[in-house]
């Protein structure tokens, strides 16, 4: 039987896909009974009576909204999610699942202009970048393939994750400039990190059990 904290029941909120499965996937190896049937249920809310889990499955951006407003009390999230969103969470651990890098990217050919504009899914994290830069560029949102961008003149540059560099090798552009790293983390809300530690420090405590284990 799991020694997580059975007087408290959680609830985890966390993006559908790849993460989720990688997640589920650690709280099996830790020993909690959390069923592979999760990862095919079309339920936005699952609720896994024997582990005292409740999953919210929601989009990425989304996820540490739900932790700071109280509704999930842990939540599991890409660091790229963290950094555009600045929501007020707690950050309790680095999953080291999902790994990528926020770059910034263009045209092999690329010089600096006098109104550079750079595309990106990730304002927030470009201005910010751009500004520790000393450097004044437009920065516009797209939400689609940011890839298209300098292919058809929209901007000079682009910011956005990547992990293998294809998708920027197929559209002819090159990696310029480093931002971060990124990984999945595990935050918590701020109440339920007081309220229910002991529930909140299992879980993590179930996840570094197994983080080792799964990277070697």
């Amino acid at each position: 039987m799991s020694s997580l904290d059975r007087s408290q029941k959680l609830t985890i909120a966390m993006p559908k896909g790849r993460i989720f499965e990688e997640a589920v996937h650690f709280l099996q190896q830790a020993g909690l009974q959390v069923t592979a049937e999760l990862q095919d249920s079309r339920k936005l809310v699952i609720p896994v009576e024997n582990a005292q889990l409740e999953f919210i499955l929601a989009k990425p951006t989304d996820v540490p909204t739900y932790v700071e407003y109280g509704v999930a009390d842990v939540g599991v999230v890409g660091k790229d999610v963290l950094l555009e969103e600045e929501r007020d969470v707690y950050e309790l651990l680095d999953l080291q699942i999902g790994y990528c890098r926020m770059m910034v990217a263009g045209m092999p050919d690329w010089k600096p202009t006098e109104a550079p504009r750079v595309a990106t899914k990730y304002p927030k994290i470009a201005s910010r970048y751009f500004r520790e830069q000393g450097q004044q560029v437009e920065v516009i949102k797209l939400n689609g393939s940011v890839e298209l961008a300098p292919m058809i003149g929209l901007a000079d540059r682009i910011v956005d994750i990547v992990s293998t560099g294809r998708t920027l090798k197929e559209n002819g552009l090159i990696e310029l400039e480093h931002i971060c790293e990124i990984t999945t983390r595990l935050i918590a809300n701020r109440a339920s990190y007081r309220m229910k530690s002991g529930a909140v420090d299992d879980i993590a405590q179930k996840f570094m059990e197994v983080i080792p284990r799964s990277i070697r």
